[in-house]
């Protein structure tokens, strides 16, 4: 299966900059997958789709402020480090722009000269191993002089505005070490989910740390030989058995996200049932891949080509996905991080 077939035109206005104010505000285009027709709604009015017994599977990973801007240590060239997880021993991998300059014993000075990197190691698409010296932990470090990871097609991702730091949270986020938002989550409001629980509709999380294996471009044309960096994922001993009592009973399953989905997926057995699991997350989804776990899906719009779009394509077939895309390019939907959403039944 050919990458290309992915593949579709977005003008670069309809790339959301801002989010949505309140953030239920959003758009939200309903997609029936039985029917194969949408409707236009607003994401205040999931409920009207929901009903009592649903169980949704959010993603409640926190975002961490993971972006450290610096300069080669007598070369003054800017660089960027975005920290992506600790490795043993006080190490981390992180990604590094510009790649070329960051040359392995390479290093940068951070925090106004507050702290250093050391390039130890040098690996694929841009990664790197580096070691922090600092007189804080990497985590204040970050906290102190990081900035909130925003993806590059948000014009401001260099210098973002003191509002981002929270809209590109969702209002459940819990557990710090996503590099990236699971941003289907972020049009819920404390107020939403209220009026879901008040419903009878069930709400259960999971964890995924959004990394490399999200929001990283695929690079080969054949699908199929492409793979996905893993990603820390845990299913909690009692999501998993809400998920396995709502599908016993014939509840359905909704999940809040790409991640959520891939989550679930990983975490299902042979026999078809969820266990609480704890570990490295790579699977693949894309058609051709029969998604065991879920019955609808909330997720945003996707960047051409990605190993997003494959997913929601395996999930609603890629004929009908495309030319729901093609509806909210020319319905004026905003697109990516900060834009609208699908609920997919």
């Amino acid at each position: 299966m050919d990458l290309s077939l992915f593949d579709y035109a977005l003008p670069p206005e309809r790339i959301a900059q801002e989010s949505a104010e309140p953030r239920d505000a959003s758009r939200l285009l309903v997609v029936d997958r039985e029917r194969r027709r949408w409707e236009d709604a607003r994401f205040s009015d999931l409920p009207r789709w929901l009903r009592a017994g649903d169980c949704v599977v959010v993603n409640e990973s926190r975002v961490i402020p993971a972006r450290l801007l610096g300069a080669i240590e007598g070369e003054d060239t800017a660089v960027e480090l975005l920290m992506v997880r600790e490795l043993e021993g006080g190490r981390w991998e992180a990604l590094g722009r510009p790649g070329r300059r960051l040359r392995v014993g390479a290093r940068v000075s951070l925090a106004d000269g507050a702290a250093r990197a050391r390039v130890l190691e040098r690996g694929d698409e841009g990664m790197r191993v580096v070691e922090i010296e600092a007189p804080w932990s990497v985590g204040e470090l970050l906290e102190r002089h990081g900035l909130p990871p925003l993806p590059p097609y948000i014009a401001r991702h260099d210098s973002p505005k003191p509002e981002d730091w929270e809209r590109y949270q969702t209002v459940y986020a819990r557990r710090h070490g996503s590099i990236a938002a699971p941003t289907a989550g972020l049009h819920f409001t404390p107020a939403l989910l209220e009026r879901l629980a008040g419903s009878g509709v069930e709400i259960h999380p999971i964890t995924l740390h959004v990394g490399p294996g999200t929001f990283r471009p695929l690079r080969a044309s054949a699908v199929e030989v492409n793979r996905l960096a893993s990603e820390i994922a845990e299913v909690p001993v009692a999501t998993a058995a809400a998920v396995n009592r709502a599908r016993a009973e014939g509840r359905r399953i909704i999940a809040v996200g790409t991640t959520s989905t891939r989550t679930l997926e990983w975490a299902v057995d042979a026999a078809g049932l969820v266990q609480a699991r704890r570990g490295e997350a790579d699977v693949f989804i894309y058609p051709g891949y029969r998604v065991r776990v879920v019955d609808a899906l909330v997720t945003n719009f996707h960047l051409p080509r990605s190993s997003l779009l494959l997913l929601v394509s395996a999930f609603a077939g890629r004929e009908l996905i495309l030319d729901a895309y093609a509806h909210a390019v020319a319905e004026r939907y905003r697109f990516y991080s900060y834009g609208d959403a699908m609920l997919i039944l």
